[in-house]
């Protein structure tokens, strides 16, 4: 296979793509109606209509149709590299190399900055100027607020879809593409919003001496959405972990685990369902690769947040997040008190320090809520695909659920005139999406290069990466403040989190939301890619959990089982021992 059906075409004005941070997007390949509809019709024009309410560049910049503000080769997802960078040139104070630091850390193969004669533009920069003072000044973003609004009402109004025709079906699926578009535009502005005020952060700590305490500053601002869940399930584990009933069935299989729990009639099981089902009805969109109209939700797959909490009810009542979390605020307010005393006397440093904490809480909560919103709405869309797709796997259509979503946009309305048609197609593309899993993805992606044919591309697993050995150092960058030493676990799938325990140190290529639970049952967390804005670094600081992000190839690198320690402030990481027990 040379080529997949949903590549996109490589800009000609902006010509450089990168997998750098895509793994929180993307980690695995989009599905053809998960890329086709919920990402070109929905998510893809949003961002480009935020880009321009931004003040990055005009609509007219654009080469391509859709806007090439993202890619997809092989159904993985790549980030633009040129169009931030762009918003680099363009933003007073700001650079490049800057906004490369923000978006993607110390990843290295990030090619180098050339310059574009329309780089330039000075109409840009007096938007930008104007946007970027709003952000570092306003103390709420409505806009952002509305989205969610709009997005949880579209949850509430779901019709019965089990009563829905199936062109209904697809109707509904793909009003909440358009809602997508909608949605995503203040999203992508909390997006870029959230770089300002902790570059600003970083950039004044550093010139103080004082780097280490960036992330610090940054830790447990409050209101941040994809930390809830896990507050969430904290209170479920600790229900469980309290009774002797339900700790009992928790150690049986999980797939039996609700039906026990609702054959009870104790005051424990009562509690547990109640809080479960306001579980499934706040948080039941998350789940992994969640971009994905094709990836199971915590609503379609129950088994995924029972089999964290399964791990998470192991951990010590000490561990409370609630507690963590105070922690954090209040070493937060220490830092952050100290370092504006430093600049007393330097009255516009000690300004723009002020003013970039405020907007560093205002836009990490906002893009958490942001992100929830999009979630959200695909999560709406992937409901009446699979109810479509259940009648037609009962129906001898479709073999399994799953293609459905291996179909097209396009196609859709061909498939619902003539299913059978479309029977042989599907199961061919089934066994070739399943090939593109295995697939490593070009790390960049050039216009003079093009992209490699796919049979070329290597198998995961194979990164030829060294093992590091005992006393290496692996740098990364900082995440979450605390350095800490634990037992180093490789999870590749939140939902199969094996014998992870509490005092472990989670392994991970890059988390979303739907593995914030594992975060409480670990002592600290490291992750292959990131940077300080990104979702692991976020929540680790929402959570007290210490965390290394961008630390390269960490899942290859690190060996299962060895003792490392991990310093959150400064990104790195230590090979402490490889048998349990802490080199001398």
């Amino acid at each position: 296979m040379d080529r997949w059906i949903t590549d996109t075409e490589i800009s000609p004005r902006f010509p450089y793509y990168t997998r750098a941070n895509a793994d929180e997007v993307g980690p695995d390949p989009f599905s053809p109606l998960g890329w086709s509809l919920g990402w070109a019709k929905g998510c893809v024009p949003g961002v480009a209509k935020g880009f321009i309410a931004f003040g990055v560049l005009s609509d007219d910049e654009f080469a391509l149709t859709p806007r090439e503000v993202f890619g997809n080769w092989g159904g993985y997802f790549y980030n633009q590299l040129s169009l931030p960078r762009i918003m680099g040139v363009r933003m007073p104070g700001a650079t490049p190399e800057a906004i490369d630091q923000a978006y993607f850390g110390d990843h290295p193969g990030v090619p180098p900055y050339t310059p574009h004669p329309d780089d330039e533009n000075e109409a840009a920069t007096a938007k930008l100027g104007e946007t970027m003072g709003w952000a570092m000044s306003t103390s709420s973003f409505p806009e952002q607020d509305d989205a969610s609004g709009q997005a949880k009402a579209a949850v509430a109004a779901r019709p019965n879809l089990s009563k829905l025709a199936d062109a209904e079906l697809v109707a509904r699926g793909r009003a909440m593409a358009k809602l997508l578009d909608d949605v995503w535009v203040p999203y992508c502005q909390s997006c870029l919003g959230a770089s300002l005020g902790p570059g600003a952060i970083q950039a004044i700590c550093a010139a103080i001496g004082r780097a280490s305490d960036a992330v610090k500053a940054m830790a447990a601002v409050g209101d941040v959405e994809s930390a809830e869940a896990s507050f969430a399930m904290w209170d479920l584990s600790r229900i469980v972990r309290n009774s002797p009933e339900l700790t009992a069935i928790f150690n049986g299989p999980i797939g039996a685990v609700l039906s026990s729990i609702e054959k009870s009639e104790s005051a424990e099981a009562k509690a547990f369902s109640a809080k479960w089902n306001a579980l499934l009805v706040d948080h039941g969109h998350r789940g992994p690769n969640e971009w994905d109209m094709a990836a199971p939700s915590w609503f379609t797959k129950p088994s995924l947040p029972l089999g964290m909490l399964e791990r998470l009810r192991n951990q010590d009542d000490a561990r409370s997040p609630t507690t963590a979390k105070a922690a954090a605020a209040s070493e937060r307010e220490r830092i952050a008190a100290e370092l504006l005393e430093m600049l007393k006397g330097d009255d516009e440093t000690y300004a723009t320090l002020q003013a970039a904490f405020g907007s560093a809480g205002v836009f990490f909560s906002a893009r958490e809520k942001g992100k929830n919103a999009c979630i959200r709405v695909i999560h709406e869309a992937k409901l009446a695909f699979l109810e479509l797709a259940r009648r037609h796997v009962e129906a001898g259509l479709l073999a399994n659920e799953q293609q459905i979503f291996l179909l097209l946009d396009d196609e859709l309305d061909g498939y619902l005139a003539n299913p059978s048609e479309y029977k042989a197609r599907v199961t061919e593309r089934q066994a070739q999406f399943a090939d593109l899993a295995t697939r490593v993805p070009p790390y960049i992606v050039k216009l003079e290069e093009g992209v490699a044919p796919i049979h070329e591309w290597p198998r995961k697993g194979a990164s030829g990466d060294p093992v590091a050995v005992v006393g290496e150092h692996l740098q990364g960058a900082p995440g979450a403040p605390g350095i800490v030493t634990g037992r180093a676990r490789i999870i590749l799938d939140p939902s199969d989190a094996g014998d992870l325990e509490p005092g472990d140190i989670m392994v991970a290529p890059t988390t979303d939301p739907s593995w914030t639970s594992l975060f409480l049952s670990v002592a600290g967390v490291v992750v292959n890619v990131g940077a300080v804005a990104s979702h692991a670094a976020i929540v680790s600081r929402e959570l007290g959990v210490p965390c290394a992000v961008s630390v390269v190839h960490a899942t290859d690198r690190i060996p299962e089982g060895a003792t490392i320690t991990i310093d959150g402030s400064t990104g790195l990481v230590v090979i402490d021992s490889l048998s349990g027990r802490i080199a001398l």
